[in-house]
């Protein structure tokens, strides 16, 4: 069993790093671990436990910026932002469920070393567009910081966007700064019932060149649709195409009335107030729909908006698929029946231009995936979580 070190400050941090690279220790990072599943199997000698490394330093609503230690929870931070009317921007997922762990134990260096966002990326940017700086701790065992608490005063290399995706690579973040912004005063949800895939995202693609400024655009075919949590989702009995739109109270109003408009004999609609659009949007931010056969392999992929049913149709066509599309088409959530390479050939022949990322699958197809035996390549680092 590998020793586990759980710094509580940043300078312990820092001495365990030191010492882990002066003996040459292979060491894994880890705040909840939920995301252990993701990527390569990783074998370490060391674990550095930063769930003590936790706690918000500063928050001033008024600026729109909080400061916390990575290791923080993020549902912790979410909540202190929902009692200031505020939010993450970048709709952080929990990916928890998904790959075999209890719901809201990421945390915040988590999210943004993975680079993770929500439905609301197509709005809203990622989770690097909101990461204004940080502290944190080279492999060297050396103190680095970059960026700034306000967007006006950084200067100098940008490093926040590279720690942000860097899965826990280059850097141990010890302590972060992130933009927020206000929560919307009114959501609503239009759906689009009964329309097929390529018609279903081609309405989304035309929607996102609207004025109308949608907040999510995403298509579920009847199968997700019908294992949705939302009764008017649920109980539509066909697919359901939904668009998110976010704002003050009259200006939503408007817009769905609009867009109703426009749509009008494209196929019945409907719309979702509040409660059950958080509900849908959080259904799709946290791929809910795959969590419960844990057998099966799930993969994301990201294509142009316009290829995303052409691809869907080809996977479909040589395996038991099921998927749902987001960020208007340009997002495909993959579920796979399990195989020796978790189906890796046949996404490999479909998205011939975009990229594949096998988010879930057992130890041993994601070692193979590492070593190239699955043919498309994965995450392999171990992410700070």
């Amino acid at each position: 069993m590998a020793d586990r070190l759980r710094p509580a400050t940043a300078d312990q941090l820092r001495e365990a790093v030191a010492w882990a690279a002066t003996e040459r220790t292979p060491t894994e990072i880890v705040g909840a671990g939920t995301k252990r599943a993701l990527g390569r199997p990783f074998q370490s000698n060391l674990t550095i436990d930063l769930s003590a490394l936790s706690g918000v330093i500063d928050y001033e609503p008024a600026e729109l910026v909080i400061t916390a230690h990575a290791g923080t929870p993020l549902s912790t931070i979410e909540t202190m932002l929902a009692e200031a009317n505020q939010q993450l921007a970048f709709e952080p997922p929990d990916w928890g469920p998904l790959l075999g762990m209890g719901p809201d134990g990421a945390t915040l260096g988590g999210v943004l070393a993975s680079n993770m966002s929500g439905p609301r990326r197509l709005k809203a940017g990622a989770a690097r567009d909101h990461f204004l700086g940080f502290e944190a701790v080279s492999g060297r065992g050396e103190v680095f910081k970059s960026g700034s608490r306000v967007v006006k005063n950084v200067t100098g290399y940008d490093l926040c966007k590279l720690m942000a995706g860097s899965y826990g690579t280059l850097a141990v973040l010890a302590q972060v700064n992130v933009k927020v912004l206000p929560a919307p005063e009114k959501t609503r949800t239009v759906l689009l019932l009964g329309l097929d895939d390529a018609a279903g995202c081609a309405v989304l693609r035309e929607v996102a060149r609207s004025p109308y400024e949608p907040s999510g655009l995403a298509h579920l075919p009847a199968s997700v649709a019908a294992a949705s949590a939302v009764s008017y989702v649920r109980d539509a009995g066909t697919s359901v195409t939904a668009i998110r739109l976010e704002g003050t109270g009259a200006s939503v109003e408007y817009r769905c009335r609009m867009i109703r408009d426009v749509l009008a004999g494209r196929g019945r609609s409907e719309e979702l107030h509040s409660t059950n659009s958080v509900a849908l949007w959080r259904e799709l931010r946290d791929v809910s729909y795959f969590v419960a056969d844990q057998s099966r392999v799930v993969w994301k992929l990201s294509v142009a908006p316009t290829d995303g049913p052409a691809v869907a149709v080809a996977i479909a066509a040589g395996s038991d698929a099921v998927w749902f599309y987001d960020w208007a088409g340009g997002l495909i959530w993959l579920s796979l029946p399990r195989s020796d390479d978790a189906g890796a050939a046949l996404v490999r022949g479909a998205v011939t231009s975009g990229h594949a990322t096998l988010i879930r699958a057992d130890a041993d197809t994601r070692a193979d995936a590492a070593r190239g035996r699955v043919h498309r390549p994965v995450h392999a680092a171990r992410v700070l979580d």
